[in-house]
């Protein structure tokens, strides 16, 4: 059972499960659908289909004619088959560590995150994320709406989903400092160019320091803001709407450090995530008889994926561009990094883009049943 900062919502100061649904009239819930409609308007998902074909058609029939061999579908036919199901298979690992951390973050505070829900969010989460905004929020988005539905409360929805993310992207953090020290100081083989090593790792080392420093504010600090708010004027206003931000993040960086000093095992989803998925690049690369250093394989993965910030659906485009730029800035060669990159985006973003749709649609069941029966609880 994880520690649970004493400023962190609790479920049953509005009741179990059941205190931030309200019923309205008609016997649904209010909100109930607002959120997915918004995220899956027709308009967007019929530009998003145009944009994605747009990009695909490019990526593997246009780039590879231009950096010097055919279609790429002609040369992942050449690919070797164990090493591509080898691929497969770790991707599979990679979504079933998302989902243990999932479940380890939120189980804990609604009985309703089960294995079952877990899967259903984050598949569905995913998907939003692979096909709208860009960053990542209309994964965040959708999943928090789900949470909202399970019967969680909004401020403990916050804190948890900043406990998550800073769990999950503490590992890339993480990564980023290690490998890229490690690179420049020639700790691990491979080439060591200042700008895809040490800029990386400051970075990522700026982002644990700002994380860590956040955990520091005062645990009543919503409190101190509060009073600031109910002065008139431009001040109390700002303070009233920036109040809440600070105080959320504060909780749910301190929720993860809590989890982590209790070691608990499901936290080992985060490692498989990044990992299962970083192997099936290098399986991607082996695939087609290229052998890229290890150490350059995770710098150029992780640095190709701060393509995912661009506005761009799922970061596709980005992510690729990302990617084959840093493998050729390593030395890989361009034909090697844009079959293996391809091949590669294949798996972690075509394929699971399919389950992720179905995901939605189940979970959209299991939060009307959600709502039924958190009705069926309140009349009696």
């Amino acid at each position: 059972m994880s520690e649970r900062p004493p400023n962190e919502p609790s479920p049953s100061a509005a009741g179990p499960l059941t205190g931030s649904v309200t019923a309205a009239p008609g016997g649904a819930a209010q909100g109930d659908e607002a959120l997915p409609r918004a995220i899956l308007t027709r308009g967007r998902i019929l530009a998003t289909v145009v944009f994605v074909i747009a990009i695909a058609v490019f990526l593997y029939l246009g780039l590879p004619k231009l950096v010097g061999f055919g279609s790429s579908f002609d040369r992942l036919d050449e690919g070797n088959g164990w090493w591509l199901g080898a691929a497969a298979v770790l991707e599979f690992l990679s979504f079933c560590g998302y989902v243990v951390l999932f479940r380890t973050v939120f189980l804990q505070r609604s009985r309703r995150i089960g294995w079952g829900a877990s899967y259903k969010i984050t598949m569905a989460g995913l998907a939003a994320t692979r096909l709208f905004a860009a960053a990542g929020a209309g994964g965040i988005a959708l999943t928090a709406w789900a949470l909202r539905r399970s019967g969680m409360e909004r401020k403990l929805v916050a804190s948890r989903m900043v406990a998550f993310l800073s769990l999950l992207y503490g590992v890339y953090m993480a990564a980023l400092v290690i490998d890229g020290l490690g690179l420049y100081l020639r700790v691990w083989p491979g080439p060591h160019p200042f700008a895809l090593t040490i800029v990386p790792a400051a970075f990522g080392g700026v982002v644990i320091g700002a994380f860590l420093g956040i955990s520091a504010l005062p645990r009543d600090f919503d409190r101190l803001v509060a009073a600031r708010a109910e002065r008139p004027g431009l001040v109390g206003m700002l303070s009233r709407r920036l109040a809440s931000v600070p105080s959320a993040m504060a909780t749910g960086v301190r929720t993860a450090l809590a989890l982590i000093r209790n070691a608990n095992p499901g936290l080992l989803g985060a490692l498989a995530w990044w990992g299962f998925d970083i192997a099936t690049l290098w399986a991607c690369f082996q695939a087609f008889g290229y052998h890229p250093p290890a150490a350059v394989i995770i710098m150029a993965y992780f640095v190709g994926w701060l393509g995912n910030v661009l506005p761009l659906p799922g970061g596709v485009g980005g992510v690729e561009g990302g990617m084959i730029g840093a493998f050729t800035v390593f030395g890989v060669s361009v034909q090697a990094a844009v079959i293996a990159v391809l091949a590669y985006r294949a798996f972690s973003f075509w394929l699971p883009t399919l389950p992720g749709g179905l995901a939605y649609f189940q979970l959209r069941r299991t939060v009307r049943g959600w709502m039924a029966e958190s009705r069926s609880s309140s009349y009696t």
